[in-house]
């Protein structure tokens, strides 16, 4: 029994060792020495080969899968209500008129903007993981044995590989922070907590298997200033953090999470919320107003569409996050899906069932583009600001812009959205004189 116990510690020590020497160490370091690109070009090779063998066996043409919201399975009208119900010289009611509602609920049935945007983005081609409907493993044998070696691959070393890496990560995070938060407020204590908060982060985005392509460096966020970006996941924090540090604007957790937010405010000016100052909106207000008027804070990091999205659109801002003033400084993030599916589906997969999804992929890949600053005019509300802004992001990143509100992910439609397509149509009867 000894002899096992101490092979297992000698594996172990030789595991730990590779680990520190290979990849967390040089993370520290901010060296990178080609693992990862050697990897992810294998992998490349590895899916073209899969794609073409798909291909190849498949008899009958499949249908080209949709890539964007403009390739639905519908072909939609866009013409207004008043035009496409409103016919000269009439005036009575005609039963004919519902149609147009009709037609309108159907298409929201089938495939609405809004829902569409909370489910996984589809791939053109299979990247040989096991989540998919569509049983491609099975089209020839040289097909399943390279699937089979994935699966393997994935799920014997890659995974303990990336479970170890979060694990010192996260005990780094927390250590590094408690110590670091000890010291009195100075220049070298903000310096320490930085230094602590990238290489955490660089460790955590090895853990992920990312690659991070970070573009426009010139129009990285500035102290005193406030970033925003679309939301995808919740590893967009750790992406962006891998290359320059801020003060994280959120709801107090429990459990890990909580632990992890109470160990890094005592270094680094991050601004938690208690779930009943979070309904105050004055108050939030406040405390961020106090954070960007002071020059010497890190930027503040806030995703305000305040919900995940799936990599192909932006919805609505949020106006809080440009009522609280200073410059804006806009960041767009986009995935490559053919790696691995960083969306996370809040109200489908728990956080245990989504960071297993993502550490059971091949890897994290993206690109993440710095802004020029933005700043409110002076003919600009929040609202119209906000807009501005998230259209940006969307050109930047080549996302859709939709004006929908991401809260519709677990609301229901307003009622005063129904209230007003009906004010619209009694206008009509009105003008047209089929009411009094």
């Amino acid at each position: 029994m000894e002899d096992v116990w101490s092979v297992v510690l000698r594996v172990g020590a030789a595991w730990m060792a590779l680990v520190f020497a290979l990849i967390v160490l040089p993370s520290a370091l901010g060296v990178s020495l080609g693992i990862s690109e050697a990897y992810l070009w294998v992998l490349m090779k590895t899916l073209e080969w899969a794609t073409i063998r798909i291909e190849k066996g498949v008899r009958k043409p499949q249908p080209q899968i949709k890539t964007s919201a403009a390739n639905g399975i519908i072909e939609r009208d866009e013409t207004p209500m008043e035009k496409e119900i409103v016919h000269p010289h009439r005036v009575d009611f005609e039963f004919s008129d519902i149609f147009y509602f009709c037609r309108k609920g159907f298409e929201a049935i089938v495939e609405d903007e809004v829902t569409q945007r909370f489910s996984s983005e589809e791939l053109v081609s299979w990247n040989l993981l096991t989540r998919t409907n569509v049983n491609f493993h099975y089209i020839s044998l040289r097909l399943t044995v390279v699937w089979v070696i994935g699966v393997i691959v994935r799920y014997c070393f890659l995974l303990p590989l990336r479970i170890t890496l979060a694990a010192i990560g996260i005990t780094s995070m927390i250590v590094g922070t408690t110590i670091v938060g000890q010291l009195p407020n100075s220049s070298v204590k903000n310096y320490l907590s930085e230094v602590v908060h990238l290489t955490c982060s660089r460790i955590l985005v090895r853990a992920l298997s990312g690659t991070i392509h970070y573009h426009n460096k010139e129009n990285k966020p500035q102290k005193g200033g406030i970033c925003v970006a679309n939301h995808t996941s919740p590893i967009d924090a750790i992406i962006l953090t891998n290359d320059g540090c801020y003060a994280m604007v959120g709801q107090v957790h429990g459990g890990l999470v909580g632990i992890i937010q109470r160990s890094t405010v005592k270094a680094c000016p991050h601004v938690w919320f208690e779930r009943s100052e979070v309904k105050d909106r004055h108050l939030v207000t406040k405390r961020l107003r106090e954070h960007v008027a002071d020059k010497n804070k890190l930027p503040i990091l806030i995703f305000p569409e305040g919900t995940c999205i799936n990599n192909t659109s932006v919805m609505m801002f949020k106006k809080g996050s440009f009522e609280i003033g200073g410059t804006i400084y806009p960041v767009a993030i986009k995935y490559d899906p053919k790696f691995g599916d960083a969306f996370w589906n809040s109200s489908k997969y728990n956080i245990v069932s989504y960071l297993l999804r993502i550490m059971t992929s091949w890897a994290i890949v993206c690109n993440v583009w710095y802004m020029p600053p933005m700043v409110r005019q002076e003919d600009e509300d929040a609202v119209q600001f906000a807009n501005r802004v998230r259209s940006a992001i969307a050109h930047q990143g080549g996302l859709t812009e939709l004006p929908w509100d991401g809260g519709l992910k677990r609301a229901k439609v307003k009622d005063t959205f129904k209230e007003e397509q009906q004010k619209n149509f009694s206008k009509m009867l009105v003008r047209n004189g089929s009411i009094g």
